[in-house]
């Protein structure tokens, strides 16, 4: 592909989120065993056809393609090629979420991994989900907490304090216009989610089970597939110092609550089509 890595945010060595990027490529495949041992509380995953959209280098798609038919589906040719050029068995299609050319039931599993909060018109793309869903079918979700004070102090895309709490426009208008100007005509900045918005976003078509206390343990087991973002693992760091982990574990919970709701930094859900 004739494109130069400055033309790729995510390969230059000079952006600033660079080292940050290419450590969450360096875990994908630990990524990948975690969303598998949250799918595995609902599903054996054998034999099953995933959806992986937004599959990026694909390390959960090859994780899963164990014993598993998987369809990595990216509107990244980039990163689809870069996941092809490996020893991909798995079928690679580059699309948008909102055109996914697939039949109605087609998967038994959806994962949508950390890439919601990038998508336009979601009811549109819920939509598609549900039908493209069997019957009795899960959806993985992981994405960001728009409302948490951890994400206040250092927004988990961008670094910067109070960004989180910005719509679309107002990241460009406010943040990437003075200080990341080379991407602010980006087509996939992030816009996060309440608590509150995606139980809206879901409740129609999908039973909404929260995985904030299997991510909590599983992150103080040393699960290395949870966290890239530096300030997570500085503040991960500095709980294991202080010997705070019972405290957090214990103050952790899958309930709709304040926990949840203002301070887990990122939601990991399994949504189960009614």
């Amino acid at each position: 592909m004739d494109i130069t890595q400055e033309q790729i945010p995510w390969l230059n060595k000079d952006h600033p989120n660079y080292k940050k990027w290419k450590y969450a490529r360096d875990i994908s495949i630990d990524r990948g065993k975690f969303v598998k041992s949250v799918i595995t509380n609902f599903s054996a995953c054998k034999k099953l056809r995933i959806l992986d959209l937004g599959s990026g280098e694909g390390g959960t798609s090859a994780v899963l393609s164990e014993n598993n038919e998987v369809v990595s589906f990216d509107i990244s040719k980039i990163r689809l090629h870069r996941y092809a050029g490996s020893d991909c068995k798995n079928a690679v299609i580059c699309g948008d979420a909102l055109f996914m050319p697939f039949k109605e039931k087609s998967f038994d599993i959806i994962i949508l991994q950390d890439v919601i909060e990038h998508l336009n018109n979601l009811e549109r793309v819920i939509n598609n989900l549900n039908k493209i869903l069997s019957d009795g079918g899960i959806i993985y979700l992981s994405t960001p907490n728009k409302y948490s004070f951890i994400n206040f102090i250092a927004d988990p895309h961008w670094g910067a304090p109070f960004v989180s709490l910005f719509k679309r426009q107002q990241t460009k208008k406010y943040f990437l216009k003075y200080f990341r100007k080379s991407e602010v005509n980006r087509k996939d900045i992030a816009e996060l989610l309440s608590l509150k918005k995606i139980l809206n976003l879901f409740y129609k078509f999908f039973n909404v089970h929260l995985f904030t206390s299997h991510s909590v343990n599983e992150l103080f087991k040393g699960n290395k597939g949870i966290l890239w973002s530096n300030f997570h693992l500085i503040l991960l760091k500095i709980a294991n110092g202080l010997k705070l982990n019972k405290i957090i574990i214990k103050i952790a919970n899958d309930k709709t609550g304040f926990a949840n709701k203002f301070i887990t930094p990122t939601f990991y859900f399994v949504l189960v089509k009614k």
